[in-house]
């Protein structure tokens, strides 16, 4: 990760690490944060109630929704995670806003857009962004961070850099078009297979699960040996 923020002209620290929490048991998780990983991204609304029981209040990580958020979940949602990713209709901003109006501050969100355009994937059109945008910035209790891309699965890195290069773009047109602050335009892009080539074209959270956890059984194979 500093290779590559280096590599784009950026300082070591400017990229977040969130650490891809989806399958891996409670106790991996807590491993982790006590070694110092302060962020946490989890796919699943349930199974984040789980760990953050498990866990205890005194985990000193922030949590980061990355996983599509149901309508009908989103009050639990608004409980369990610090930051959601996944915005992507109005109908979940105004359900988010709503519900998060008791908040003691505003809730972090971030626009999911689909830019490979994928049937399969969640997100809304690029073409959409902006006017998402729009509607969280007339929100009285969202705040808006950023947009977010889940790139193709592809074996060569270099094949999604476009799709990064895309969402980059998209987000300076869409700040412009706005008015919006840079504040607002943090990129969550990049995964195990390819955060390097995601920093290299701007972001500025990479959610990564495989690369720290490993593949084992809830997370106890790779990343056993790795904490030993």
């Amino acid at each position: 990760m500093q290779a590559a923020a280096r590599r784009s002209g950026r300082p070591e620290t400017a990229v977040t690490l969130v650490g891809v929490a989806k399958g891996i048991s409670a106790e991996a998780v807590r491993e982790a944060v006590r070694l110092g990983l302060a962020d946490v991204g989890e796919n699943r609304v349930q199974e984040a109630r789980v760990k953050r029981a498990a866990l205890g209040d005194r985990q000193a990580a922030r949590w980061h929704l990355i996983g599509h958020l149901q309508r009908n979940k989103a009050k639990l949602a608004l409980e369990l995670f610090d930051v959601i990713h996944s915005v992507d209709s109005w109908a979940l901003v105004e359900t988010l806003n709503r519900l998060s109006q008791a908040r003691p501050k505003p809730l972090d969100v971030l626009i999911q857009v689909n830019v490979s355009g994928e049937p399969a994937k969640f997100g809304c059109r690029p073409e959409d962004a902006a006017g998402l945008a729009r509607a969280v910035q007339r929100s009285t209790a969202l705040t808006l961070r950023g947009f977010m891309t889940i790139a193709p699965f592809v074996d060569n890195p270099e094949d999604v850099r476009p799709h990064f290069r895309r969402l980059r773009q998209l987000r300076d047109e869409v700040l412009a078009a706005c008015g919006l602050p840079p504040a607002a335009g943090q990129l969550s892009m990049g995964m195990s297979q390819d955060f390097e080539v995601a920093i290299e074209e701007g972001a500025d959270l990479v959610r990564v699960g495989t690369a720290i956890f490993g593949t084992g059984d809830k997370g106890q194979g790779t990343w056993a040996s790795c904490a030993g």
